[in-house]
Formats: structure tokens, C-alpha cells, sequence
């Protein structure tokens, strides 16, 4: 074999002659990976399982030289783009089918400044290398609840989790960043030099270079959390959630009360036979003294019978990773959601009309509550928008078979369209491949309007467009 097929970024097909593929490895101090090679099937394998695509061509980068080579490599061969961090997005675009993926999976590296209070987090480092090293200070990153999610993703889309409503989202708290351009440049990008980029990164997504390590401002929260589950009956779970939608809102920001609408999974403080049948989950952070938290959780308690509840001090990192069996690797996945306006009893009933019908056991309705210190940010200051809705409603569809992807992706479908009445918007890191005009709805027209401007500047040929797309 002298030459590589590929696609290239137009559509077409072309040839890349293995001699400048040896040349790029050669010059690199990761590895160029093709079809056989040994490392080729883990470099290429996402978390979202429905997707099974085969780059022609993986860069498997270890530091940023290697970026910025694979990059202009792409660029000159007009080669199909794909990155991927975590590879832990629903929508399967960290890998181009027959195109080239840049494989940052090994820049994991994150330091931790102890003093400042900072962390310098690699690009294809995971929330468990993050989690890990500031947990040694007694700090933690205001990011994502999934221990194996990619830092790189889940930042630049916004990024919230246990601790965001006292700490702000993940681009309320990047310090910096550095980029690798589609050009090949490697640019830092902060409130001193390069705002717009900056700016565009802080919930744009990948649109505008690949990001090749993140500087946090960490939150101090010590080493444990005041945390647990509290699992409600599905008999009175519109009770519940009508308690729910005015409780939270009233609640100091340290406390985080999320819903969980599921097939009860085998928890070892639930009774065998509530196993598998379907249950609203409670899941809350209190960043304070237990005693405290124990107080604002008995509202929760006692407003509707429960099966069971576990809580107490826990350190964060088993916190962190204490659901990470829930939606481990390799299942087939598909996502719908919204930003909602409020849970009204409309809202609620059309939630539970689609809950009690989940098409697989592993399906799950997520309702976080997202007000706080996010809310009272600017919603032009980053590129997050939608800064103003209280809580967020992913419909999470998740099953093993092939045979079951139309009955489960309908399911998604009718649901997300039974409560577009009450929605306001998108979580950009929640959408599936879902077109351009869905895009848009993540962001205002303010703000989709300047992104527009800062891809036009930084990408004008839109070589990073296997994302949530913004077209120059």
C-alpha cells in the first residue's frame, strides 16, 4: 500500500501518500496510527456507542507540537477534521468517518497551584486526573458529575455540575487557554490577549481550534461533601415534583438538589424487589456543615413516602465518580433536551406521561437545577447563553441493541417535542447531530451573531466543523 484513502473536508474522496504520513510520525513524539496498527481500535472507540466510525488517519498526539503538526497536515491535505478529549460527546463527532481524528487522549497532564488556587489541565485530560490532583489541596474544579467525561468537551460547551450554582460554570471559571489554530498557530487566549477568542471558546464549543490545555480558577470545598441520594415512589412523583420546582429555588446556592426519573438501578440501601422498577432519584451536594444540610434536607424527606436514602460526609471523589457505572462505555446513546422556563404542572405531567414509558431500563429523564451564581452572569459575557432558565431537561436514551434504535430515538423525539412548549433553548453539549437551526437555539441572537463573526476570523474555512457546527 502507497497511499491512504481518505475524505476530505468538501465530501469528496482523496489519497494521501504514506510517505508524508511516515513523515508526520516521524516528526512527532506521539504516534500516526492507521487501520491494523496496534493501538488504532482504542485510539478511535467514543464513549457513545451507536457510533462505530473509522478514521482513515489518527494523530495520536502528546503534546501540543503534535497538534499543531497534525493540524497543518489536515489543513494542507484538506482532510476531514475530528478531535477528540474525552470522546464522551452524545453526538459522535470526536471521530470522522475515512477523515483524520486528532486523538488527545494522552495529554492528560493537569498541575495544580496550591497558593493561587489555579489548575493547568491538559487537554485530553478526564474530571478523574482533574478531580484527583486538586482534591490533594483541598480543591475542586466547578465542572461536570461523570468521572470519565473529557475536561476539553464538556468546558468549552459551559460545564456545569455539583458544585456550579456556588462556583459558577466551568468558562465562568478558565483563567485561560491554549489554542492551536486552523492556521497551525499556537495562541493563548485570556481576558489580555486574544478576547475574542476567548470569548468564542467559553461555550462556543470546538468550532475555533483545538484547545490544547486549560488554565481553572478552582473552588475551595475541602475534601469531603455532605451528600446523598434519597430515592422517592413513582406513585407520587408529580407530588414530589411540584414540591421539587419551588423548593430548590428557594435554596442557598452551596445546595444542589437535582431529579432523576429511572428504572431503580441495584443500590445497595434499596430493598431487592424496588430493583428495576421505577423510581424518582433525588440526588443533592451541600457545601457546608452537616448539620446544616441535614437540616435542609428533611423537606425532602418527609414531603413524599421514599424506598431509601443514603447521605452523609463523603469525599469528593468517590462523589465524582459514584455514578460512572450508570453510563459506562460502549451502550448506544441518543440525546434530547431543553432549557426550560419552569417546571409548570403542564411541564410536569408531559415529563411523566414519556417517563412512565421508558423504552429501555437504562433510560433516564435528568433535571437539574441550574440557578445561582451561572444566572446572575452576564448572558453576553461567554458564549453560554440561556443563563436565565432554572432547570435543564435531558432526556437520556440509552439501550444495547441495534434492533432497538428506532423504537428508542422515537421515544427521545416525541418527548422532546411534547415539552418544547415549556423550553427556552439548548444545552449545546446535550444535543445529538440535530442541524444548524438547532444549533442556533443554544445560543441568542446576539450571541450566535458574534460567533459567527469570531469563526469567520479564526476558522473562515471551517476546517473544525465536526462539532455543533457554526458555519463562517
Amino acid at each position: 500500500m502507497d497511499s491512504v484513502n481518505v475524505q476530505t473536508a468538501d465530501g469528496s474522496r482523496s489519497t494521501v501518500d504514506l510517505t508524508a504520513i511516515d513523515a508526520l510520525d516521524a516528526n512527532a513524539k506521539g504516534r500516526i496510527l492507521l487501520a491494523g496498527d496496534q493501538e488504532y481500535e482504542s485510539s478511535r472507540k467514543i464513549w457513545n456507542g451507536f457510533f462505530d466510525r473509522k478514521p482513515s488517519i489518527i494523530a495520536r498526539c502528546m503534546e501540543s507540537g503534535d497538534v499543531v503538526k497534525a493540524v497543518k497536515f489536515a489543513r494542507d491535505n484538506s482532510l476531514l477534521l475530528s478531535v477528540k478529549g474525552g470522546g464522551h460527546n452524545s453526538a459522535g463527532t470526536a471521530a470522522a468517518e475515512d477523515g483524520m481524528m486528532v486523538d488527545l487522549s494522552l495529554m492528560r497532564q493537569v498541575t495544580v497551584d496550591g497558593r493561587k488556587k489555579t489548575a493547568r489541565v491538559e487537554g485530553g485530560a478526564l474530571l478523574s486526573d482533574v478531580d484527583f490532583e486538586t482534591q490533594q489541596h483541598g480543591l475542586a474544579v466547578s465542572a461536570g458529575i461523570i468521572s470519565h467525561t473529557g475536561v476539553g468537551g464538556l468546558t468549552l460547551g459551559g460545564g456545569f455540575g455539583w458544585i456550579s450554582r456556588k462556583h459558577g460554570l466551568s468558562v465562568d471559571n478558565l483563567i485561560s487557554a491554549e489554542v492551536v489554530t486552523a492556521d497551525g498557530r499556537k495562541v493563548t487566549a485570556s481576558a489580555e490577549q486574544n478576547q475574542d477568542l476567548f470569548w468564542g471558546i467559553r461555550g462556543g464549543g470546538g468550532n475555533f481550534g483545538i484547545v490544547t490545555s486549560f488554565e481553572f480558577q478552582c473552588a475551595q470545598i475541602g475534601t469531603e461533601v455532605f451528600s446523598g441520594l434519597i430515592v422517592k415512589k413513582f406513585a407520587d412523583a408529580r407530588k414530589y415534583m411540584q414540591f421539587h420546582r419551588d423548593f430548590v429555588r428557594g435554596l442557598p446556592d452551596e445546595m444542589t438538589v437535582w431529579m432523576v426519573v429511572r428504572h431503580a438501578p441495584p443500590l445497595p440501601f434499596l430493598n431487592e424487589a424496588v430493583h428495576g422498577s421505577m423510581v424518582v432519584i433525588v440526588p443533592f451536594v451541600w457545601l457546608g456543615e452537616k448539620d446544616k444540610g441535614e437540616e435542609l434536607v428533611k423537606p425532602i424527606r418527609s414531603i413524599t413516602a421514599s424506598h431509601g436514602e443514603a447521605m452523609g460526609m463523603n469525599p469528593w471523589v468517590n462523589w465524582q465518580s459514584g455514578f460512572d457505572g450508570l453510563v459506562e462505555h460502549g451502550a448506544r446513546n441518543y440525546w434530547k433536551s431543553h432549557h426550560l422556563t419552569d417546571l409548570s404542572d403542564g411541564c410536569i405531567d408531559a415529563i411523566l406521561e414519556f417517563a412512565s414509558k421508558l423504552p429501555t431500563d437504562e433510560c433516564e429523564v435528568f433535571i437539574p437545577h441550574m440557578e445561582g451564581v451561572p444566572g446572575r452572569v452576564s448572558e453576553t459575557r461567554t458564549a453560554f447563553a440561556h443563563r436565565r432558565t432554572p432547570f435543564l431537561l435531558n432526556i437520556h436514551t440509552r439501550w444495547r441493541k441495534a434492533s432497538d434504535d428506532e423504537k428508542c430515538i422515537r421515544w427521545a423525539k416525541d418527548f422532546h417535542d411534547r415539552t418544547q412548549p415549556f423550553a427556552k433553548g439548548v444545552y449545546v453539549n446535550f444535543l445529538s447531530q440535530e442541524g444548524e437551526d438547532r444549533v442556533k437555539e443554544a445560543y441568542t441572537p446576539e450571541v450566535w451573531e458574534r460567533l459567527v463573526a469570531v469563526k469567520k476570523k479564526w476558522d473562515p474555512t471551517n476546517l473544525f466543523r465536526l462539532n455543533q457546527n457554526i458555519r463562517p
